[in-house]
């Protein structure tokens, strides 16, 4: 999809059976939700996706089932951040050749890389890949500068995550700091500043699926100018934003097994 990302790419959750295997036919079904409650993109298996419990092998398959049931409908943001570069590589292929509209990773977690380490990740990634990448800045903060340059000098960079706090602030630094190298900035941490991130010039947010159609309506209010509708909305959301904040993952699922899906 050439089209410029822009809008709810939510972060798809992961189900699991009881043996804690992954539960492909429920993932489907998260899809089918995320896509039905007005998705712009869907991205994973990242952070809300729970990527660190999943085997090199399950995340693969994770991102074939993501790709095959979303059938082009919109795009797929697949999330490799690895614990270090040869890894990240390898999935990053495996995502192109899945389907993937896009890759999304987080500087190494493990060995939080200074910024020429970080620059260097990147640019493996890049070198590697035809499709767009997406820099998720969270983790080891990666200054606007930094972030600046490699969507300068690294083709596929394309777009950016920023989840460094204060995060509207970094936002619109990052935001002015790019210009036109740089198609989108995303906000994310679930949603808590979409309004904020909005009028700083924000392309969209990346959270967890489990609200997709309510995240989508107060985006959609947003974009036609209307941000007391989109106040209202996100008021109501907000207690539960708040739950999730303290709770995590398990709020995401408990939402979505409330909701039957």
């Amino acid at each position: 999809m050439t089209q410029p990302w822009r809008g709810i790419f939510v972060i798809v959750v992961t189900p699991f059976t009881d043996s804690y295997e992954l539960d492909e036919a429920s993932l489907r079904k998260v899809v089918r939700f995320s896509i039905d409650a007005g998705a712009d993109g869907l991205v994973g298996p990242a952070n809300a996706s729970e990527f660190a419990t999943l085997s090199d092998d399950e995340r693969k398959r994770w991102i074939e089932i993501v790709v095959s049931e979303a059938a082009g409908q919109i795009p797929v943001v697949a999330a490799t951040t690895s614990g270090h570069t040869l890894p990240a590589v390898e999935l990053s292929r495996f995502a192109q050749k899945a389907g993937a509209d896009g890759v999304m990773a987080m500087p190494p977690h493990v060995l939080h890389p200074n910024a020429e380490g970080c620059y260097a990740y990147y640019q493996a990634l890049s070198n590697a890949l035809e499709i767009p990448l997406c820099i998720q800045n969270y983790g080891p903060p990666m200054a606007a500068s930094l972030l600046t340059r490699m969507c300068q000098e690294l083709p596929q960079v394309q777009y950016i995550k920023e989840e460094t706090l204060p995060e509207p602030r970094q936002l619109s630094a990052t935001i002015k700091a790019a210009g036109a190298s740089c198609k989108g900035v995303f906000g994310g941490q679930g949603g808590i500043y979409i309004i904020d991130e909005w009028r700083r010039g924000a392309c969209g947010n990346m959270p967890a699926c489990q609200v997709t159609d309510v995240h989508a309506a107060i985006w959609k209010k947003l974009e036609k100018g209307d941000e007391p509708g989109a106040r209202l909305l996100f008021n109501q959301l907000l207690p539960l934003i708040n739950y999730e904040r303290l709770y995590g993952i398990a709020v995401y699922k408990e939402v979505l097994l409330r909701r039957g899906v």
